[in-house]
């Protein structure tokens, strides 16, 4: 088991790791707009939210050796689903070849009062 940590994506603000590789998986922790250089919060908007978090997800996919397109899962946290649609024009960009396996649920708080979250699930090719 490898610990995957990088200074280009927020540090924990709690009792866990940015992601863990098990069995060629990269089980990585839920992702929210921080700026990883100061901790603050990026954005007002589930656009910019949304694209600090995919900017995070990258990086420790980076740190991981792996891209968007090993992407297994994601499960993403929308403080407001109404914003679903404006959410998935901006995340989609982030896919080439294929989308991951998702669910999205709205849900009434988030770490920071962010306004998204997300976690994933990606594989390490060797």
């Amino acid at each position: 088991m490898n610990i995957i940590a990088t200074p280009n994506a927020p540090a924990a603000i709690g009792p866990y790791v940015q992601g863990k590789i098990v069995n060629g998986l990269l089980y990585a922790s839920g992702q929210i707009p921080l700026n990883p250089l100061d901790g603050e919060i990026v954005g007002d908007t589930i656009e910019l939210q949304t694209e600090q978090v995919m900017k995070n997800i990258a990086a420790i996919l980076k740190e991981a050796h792996s891209d968007f397109d090993s992407v297994i899962k994601t499960t993403c946290f929308l403080k407001n689903i109404e914003d679903f649609s404006k959410f998935n024009a901006i995340y989609s960009k982030f896919f080439d070849k294929s989308f991951p396996a998702r669910s999205a649920v709205g849900v009434a708080g988030l770490p920071k009062e962010v306004l998204i979250e997300i976690e994933f699930i990606a594989e390490i090719k060797s």
